[in-house]
């Protein structure tokens, strides 16, 4: 099954557009975990946070940094098997914004697809097409391209103008617009646009048509959701993953720090879809 298969299976079983973030961060971690070895918190942080939320999500992504910082790489790896084997339904992105030359690129690749077997991977098209194609030789494989990001700092790149032809336009729209039309090659990209920013969100819509959006920003960054939503769902409601990581997996941080994230993000979900059920009437 393709990546993105399984998420529009997923859409529509958990009745849910919510992807929680698997970020464990050692100065944050429940008090309960505090006496482990990091290897063991970062298990037991990432295991609850994957069955505490999975009723609730159409994805999962981990932040491969929050890992290898601490060389916990296994750790990461072992939860991605984890997740694949108690939830196989709810498909799984690394989060790892790669971006490097061809020859360099396909390690990377093989290293998400392979050594993690994830189902998508983020990239950064700053160094063009043939530095994302090596990602695109797994077919099967989700392929999700930065675009516009959730950071202030993106607008000192992502928001200058470009000439193409006789056409200006802000750079994140013509990257939307190469992804969509002519790096798509396998059908399994989507692009990452920041929920800080709705009206760049209904930009890249108006380019890319039901192309999957990943959407950071919502929770902790502070991002509007009834204006992502508005602005970013596709016509039959579904289109996005509406990303939410610290807000949810640090609701509580004493002993009931899985029942706290488990309520956070059904709590997330029943807002999400009450919105979409407004934009629907």
């Amino acid at each position: 099954m393709t990546f993105i298969d399984q998420l529009t299976l997923a859409w529509q079983s958990q009745n849910s557009l919510l992807c929680v973030g698997i970020d464990p961060d050692v100065g944050k971690l429940p008090t309960p975990l505090r006496g482990l070895s990091t290897e063991d918190a970062f298990f037991q942080f990432g295991k609850a946070i994957i069955d505490a939320t999975a009723p609730h999500v159409c994805s999962f992504k981990p932040q491969i940094a929050y890992f290898a910082a601490h060389s916990a790489e296994d750790v990461l790896q072992d939860l991605i098997t984890y997740s694949h084997e108690q939830h196989p339904h709810i498909p799984v992105i690394l989060d790892a914004k790669r971006g490097d030359i061809g020859s360099t690129a396909a390690q990377y690749a093989a290293e998400a697809f392979r050594r993690y077997r994830a189902d998508a991977v983020t990239v950064n098209p700053y160094m063009g097409r043939d530095s994302v194609e090596p990602y695109l030789e797994y077919a099967e494989k989700g392929v999700i391209i930065l675009c516009r990001t959730s950071n202030a700092g993106g607008s000192d790149v992502q928001f200058l103008n470009v000439q193409i032809g006789n056409e200006v336009k802000p750079l994140y729209q013509h990257i939307a617009q190469l992804v969509a039309h002519e790096w798509n090659s396998t059908g399994q990209c989507a692009l990452v646009v920041g929920a800080t920013y709705p009206d760049e969100i209904r930009a890249v819509r108006s380019i890319v048509g039901d192309m999957p959006l990943l959407i950071p920003g919502i929770g902790a960054q502070g991002g509007d959701l009834a204006a992502t939503l508005d602005a970013g769902l596709c016509s039959d409601g579904t289109g996005v993953m509406i990303n939410s990581s610290r807000a949810i997996i640090y609701a509580s941080s004493g002993d009931d720090y899985q029942n706290a994230m488990r309520q956070a993000a059904a709590d997330t979900q029943r807002q999400i879809n009450a919105l979409r059920g407004q934009r629907g009437q």
